[in-house]
């Protein structure tokens, strides 16, 4: 399926479901910037939306409804708000008031279990590949395959935050040094994660002496 089918079909679906305000803010608020995340940013990575809620009805400290531009809720039970900020309407025009209530939400948010992320229009428009990268980069400790028979333990999760964060192929050693484990230990956690599909083995002669984090399927992702 296309991306321009698959969108249309996904803000039908969501229309059909939501009726009052929620409904007319989907009408209002999913324009042309978050349409361009989507097909610039989000369905190259995951070539589907599923999971993915356009104008996301949220609630502040206050009980004051708030609206998300998405909201990213896999089966898992994570959630992740994303925004797609234009200059103009979220720093030029922002008085302090205003300023300071979209800092107290996110943290508040983030208190309620939310992760939230952000990017800029202009990025969303010029640079879709850095935001790719920093989505996957914010997504990744959280991605699994679907079967529970690889779920990615705590530890795994902390490894391969590790390895996205290093920016280069990682070692046994730099696992061992950065976590103050043992090198087995190390070795053993950057096995387990190449086994479950997430990290790419290199060999030199008939030892792996590294790995690196592996561009994810969609089936791979929460």
């Amino acid at each position: 399926m296309e991306f321009e089918e698959a969108h249309g079909l996904f803000i039908d679906q969501h229309m059909k479901s939501r009726a009052g305000e929620r409904r007319g803010r989907l009408l209002r608020g999913h324009n042309f910037a978050e349409k361009l995340f989507l097909q610039n940013v989000w369905w190259p990575m995951f070539e589907s939306l599923d999971d993915l809620h356009p104008e996301y009805e949220v609630y502040d400290w206050n009980r004051k409804s708030q609206f998300l531009d998405f909201a990213y809720l896999p089966q898992t039970g994570s959630s992740f708000g994303i925004e797609c900020d234009g200059y103009q309407s979220h720093v030029k025009d922002m008085d302090r008031e205003k300023f300071n209530y979209s800092v107290n939400r996110d943290t508040f948010l983030t208190g309620m279990g939310w992760r939230m992320i952000h990017f800029s229009f202009d990025d969303i428009q010029q640079r879709p590949e850095v935001c790719r990268m920093l989505l996957q980069l914010v997504l990744a400790p959280y991605l699994a395959r679907k079967s529970a028979s690889v779920a990615i333990l705590s530890e795994e999760k902390e490894v391969l935050r590790f390895a996205w964060r290093l920016g280069r192929p990682v070692r046994p050693k730099d696992v061992a040094m950065h976590f103050c484990i043992n090198f087995r230990t190390a070795r053993r956690l950057l096995q387990s994660l190449s086994e479950k599909g997430l990290l790419k083995p290199f060999n030199q002669g008939e030892r792996i002496r590294y790995y690196e984090v592996k561009a994810l399927r969609p089936d791979q992702m929460w």
